[in-house]
């Protein structure tokens, strides 16, 4: 029987369950080494897309989330940085208003089988224990 992880490859890892993620919800976190350097990520869902980016506000170098693995504005339709007041749109990461040197860094994202998938890439590695 071959699997879902020989299907995508080795370079594709399993992040969460697909029932994890519900639209403007809450993130799924995890670790990665984006540059060398060991840092978060997060997972969101919305409007029924998933995207995944590096938890690191454009303008300065320090995670965004206002409360643990709260990204959304209160309106739900932009990811905020907590710190710089920086909005992101959700599908794109690109910045739509606030201090921004750039978008987010996309981490790309599968679902596939009720399981959501991250793909590694150069800059881009898992975080091993």
């Amino acid at each position: 029987m071959v699997t879902t992880q020989q299907t995508l490859g080795d370079d594709w890892h399993a992040l969460c369950r697909s029932t994890d993620l519900e639209n403007g919800g809450l993130a799924v976190p995890f670790d990665i080494v984006y540059q060398g350097q060991t840092c978060r990520a997060f997972a969101i869902r919305f409007q029924d897309e998933v995207r995944a980016y590096v938890n690191r506000c454009s303008h300065v170098a320090m995670e965004m989330d206002w409360q643990p693995n709260r990204f959304f504005s209160q309106d739900g339709q932009w990811l905020l940085c907590a710190s710089h007041g920086a909005l992101h749109a959700p599908l794109t990461g690109a910045c739509v208003g606030g201090p921004c040197r750039g978008g987010l860094v996309l981490i790309h994202t599968q679902e596939r089988d009720g399981v959501i998938w991250w793909q590694a890439q150069y800059n881009l590695q898992p975080f091993n224990f």
